[in-house]
């Protein structure tokens, strides 16, 4: 069974990334058009994979 994303354990804390100013304005205008005021965990995993495939690398992949 898949679990959603707010019960799923945490990664591994060396493979978490900083989403850049360009992403968290990203993240912010995706929750602006989905009603929202501000970006949930949601968005905030959509800017980070948006983010994760402009770098050429999976989040959480081994560098």
């Amino acid at each position: 069974m898949v679990l959603p994303p707010w019960k799923n354990p945490s990664g591994r804390p060396q493979s978490a990334r900083k989403l850049t100013l360009e992403n968290i304005a990203w993240a912010k205008e995706r929750a602006r058009k989905a009603g929202r005021r501000y970006p949930n965990l949601v968005d905030n995993m959509a800017a980070a994979q948006r983010q994760a495939e402009a770098e050429g690398s999976k989040p959480g992949a081994e560098p």
